[in-house]
């Protein structure tokens, strides 16, 4: 078996020759210690820091010297999509509001296979259908420290509540 115990940055692996690839779905590229075959056939083991979500072109480097790079694998998820933005906006405060780790496109957004959530979705007015896809959920509520940064740009997210905070302006208006 191939030990596998570094995560690259981007710098480093930019140009470098890969050996093999490792298709994992996300409930394993979360994990920082794993027995997994490559796309090649090569059993390897993984004991990378704990933590960071491998992500989809993350590099790993063997004890040997070996470069694999990570795939997100297709797995069963739901994608919920609509054209209406307040709606969209609507299901992402609702899904975010319940801790799901959920990946958000162009007017879709997609999570790990749940029916009570299908239904929410579905009941807000959204078209929500299961399939075979990568995911790739965003970074923000799962602890990455490292790796890479995004230079501190927002993700264009408010962190308003939706709460109604009137009670605390009552005396604003007292003369």
């Amino acid at each position: 078996m191939i030990t596998i115990s570094e995560k690259l940055t981007q710098a480093e692996s930019e140009g470098a020759e890969i050996k093999d690839t490792i298709c994992l779905p996300f409930d394993e590229r979360k994990r920082g210690r794993l027995k997994a075959v490559t796309a090649g056939g090569l059993n390897v083991g993984i004991f990378v820091e704990r933590g960071e979500v491998m992500r989809d072109g993350t590099v790993l480097k063997a004890e040997s010297g070996e470069l694999f790079k990570v795939v997100a694998a297709n797995e069963e998820v739901t994608t919920a999509s609509t054209a209406d933005a307040h709606l969209f906006a609507r299901a992402c405060y609702h899904l975010g509001n319940r801790h799901v780790p959920l990946q958000v496109g162009d007017g879709w957004l997609r999570y790990q296979n749940d029916y009570v959530l299908d239904d929410m979705l579905r009941q807000l007015g959204l078209d929500v259908k299961h399939e075979q896809a990568p995911f790739e959920p965003e970074n923000g509520a799962y602890g990455e420290h490292g790796g890479h940064s995004h230079g501190g740009h927002s993700h264009g997210h408010s962190h308003s509540d939706g709460h109604d905070h009137s009670h605390s302006h009552s005396h604003d208006h007292q003369h």
